[in-house]
């Protein structure tokens, strides 16, 4: 019972031995020049961001949540018979080991009723079926959507 009197005294104290925690591991996802298009607030932006995958497995984005779109939605535009549209999809395969860019005139992400003001950058957070979710910062720019541009 002696050296309990000890355990007892540190514990008291509320000195106790716990193991090390793990750092945070990085998720398999890391995302490049994340930027988004902004016209006017009665007109959706349109967002871009490379997104690449380290991992050994394909991994699904799913969706896009942010505080300056009302909603943010994946889209993709398309030709049909010579219309182009916008059609919205459920998600995209980013490929083991590989990238999956959203660009002007493809895959990207609609945000109806943006908040957001060119110069500004703003947080989206990426959502996948098998990672975790993803804040990548996006800056904003105007109507000539031209990062870098003036």
């Amino acid at each position: 019972m002696r050296g309990y009197g000890l355990v007892f005294c540190l514990i008291g104290l509320g000195v106790i031995a716990v193991p090390p925690l793990a750092a945070a591991q990085p998720g398999p996802i890391t995302a490049t020049t994340g930027w988004f298009r902004y016209l006017l607030p009665q007109i959706p932006a349109g967002g871009f961001v490379t997104l690449h995958n380290s991992s050994a497995r394909a991994i699904v984005l799913d969706g896009a949540q942010t505080t300056a779109c009302g909603m943010a939605m994946l889209h993709k535009s398309v030709n049909r018979s010579g219309v182009d549209r916008m059609v919205m999809v459920n998600s995209v395969t980013i490929p083991a080991h590989g990238s999956f860019r959203f660009s002007p005139g493809g895959y990207h992400i609609m945000c109806m009723q943006p908040t957001m003001k060119p110069g500004e950058t703003v947080t989206v957070s990426l959502s996948f079926q098998n990672a975790p979710d993803l804040d990548v910062p996006f800056k904003v720019y105007g109507a000539d959507g031209k990062p870098g541009a003036k």
